[in-house]
């Protein structure tokens, strides 16, 4: 066995590590993109009008979310609705819950009031977008 032996297979085994953690790296930065999400391409808000279902469906004092429409709709009063868009502005991804009026993202834990948008907790530092909202015949219209 000669010297050199022990000195390549150490260079082989840190290069081995050198790539491991360019390769977790490079799963890191996708996670956070919007293309691993499902949202890459996809805008923020409708680009038309979209019925929702029954406006009924929000209770007064609440919220409900809509991650198919990538929407949020809260009732601050009897027939008065606010939506915002469930995108979460930190990296794209879909809201994924309501709880006690705070909507979550999955990805990173930002937190966000579903009835005014604002952060309530980051990494997200942008309000979610709001979007035109009304009830019409019964049934909930966003955009």
């Amino acid at each position: 066995m000669s010297a050199s032996q022990p000195a390549a297979r150490r260079t082989v085994l840190k290069g081995a590590a050198a790539l491991a953690g360019a390769a977790g790296t490079g799963l890191a930065l996708a996670a956070c993109s919007t293309e691993a999400s499902g949202a890459a391409g996809s805008p923020a808000v409708p680009a038309e009008p979209v019925e929702l279902g029954a406006a009924a469906d929000v209770p007064v004092g609440g919220a409900k979310l809509y991650r198919e429409q990538k929407l949020v709709v809260s009732c601050p009063a009897e027939g008065q609705y606010k939506a915002f868009s469930a995108q979460c502005t930190h990296a794209g991804c879909i809201l994924d819950k309501i709880v006690e009026g705070q909507g979550n993202c999955p990805c990173h834990g930002s937190r966000f009031d579903v009835s005014t948008g604002k952060v309530l907790r980051g990494p997200a530092a942008d309000p979610l977008s709001p979007v035109p909202v009304k009830a019409e015949g019964g049934k909930l219209i966003a955009g």
